[in-house]
């Protein structure tokens, strides 16, 4: 569906009397990857409440480029949304804008900020490490009965983090995050859990 068709839904259930979170919420499972964003549900039904009727994109002759309207919003939102990397100059060009108005737009219209990615360290619950202290302990008496035979017979296994994407810069890695999306951004990668008895036995990638 094409954005004149959805702004053709919202207004639909706006007449019906739904709120933004309730459209947004109404149309997000049908729509799916091709919803907009709660907050372009938010200005649309902002929009309609002001009085507006048409869902046909305004025209705007002579308008000052420095002028924040609903359009100029949607552009700024599908662009990032393409692109969460795009610095707000890059922005500002696809705009014709100013950056002060690209600001604004990101922060005070679409509530984004941009985040560095970061590893996501792997921490062991309190059970979790009980059952490795017993496992370890259990090793230990093996071990102690018979040395030579214990080598010969065990497998040992470790797991690494194999990265197949890896940031060249904290600064390159940033990206356009909305409040209502994660926070916390990690680059892609995969585990590796590795089976050793004095030689690699098996390599199983997660």
């Amino acid at each position: 569906m094409d954005k004149i068709g959805i702004r053709g839904v919202i207004q639909f259930f706006f007449l019906e009397g739904k709120t933004a979170k309730e459209i947004h919420d109404r149309i997000l499972p049908t729509l799916g990857d091709s919803c907009p964003s709660y907050e372009t549900v938010r200005l649309w039904v902002n929009e309609f409440k002001r009085g507006r009727t048409s869902i046909q994109d305004a025209p705007r002759p002579g308008a000052p480029k420095s002028a924040v309207t609903l359009e100029i919003i949607d552009k700024v939102h599908d662009l990032v949304l393409t692109d969460r990397r795009l610095k707000v100059r890059e922005l500002a060009e696809a705009t014709s804008i100013s950056t002060e108005r690209v600001h604004f737009i990101l922060h005070n219209e679409l509530h984004m900020k941009k985040l560095c990615a970061r590893w996501v360290p792997r921490l062991l619950n309190p059970e979790q490490m009980r059952i490795r202290m017993r496992t370890s302990a259990d090793n230990l008496r093996v071990f102690a009965k018979n040395p030579v035979e214990f080598f010969r017979r065990f497998v040992t296994m470790d797991e690494t983090w194999i990265h197949h994407h890896m940031p060249e810069t904290k600064q390159q890695s940033r990206q356009w995050i909305a409040h209502s999306e994660p926070t916390l951004v990690s680059a892609g990668k995969v585990m590796a859990s590795v089976w050793d008895a004095k030689g690699i036995l098996l390599i199983d990638l997660q």
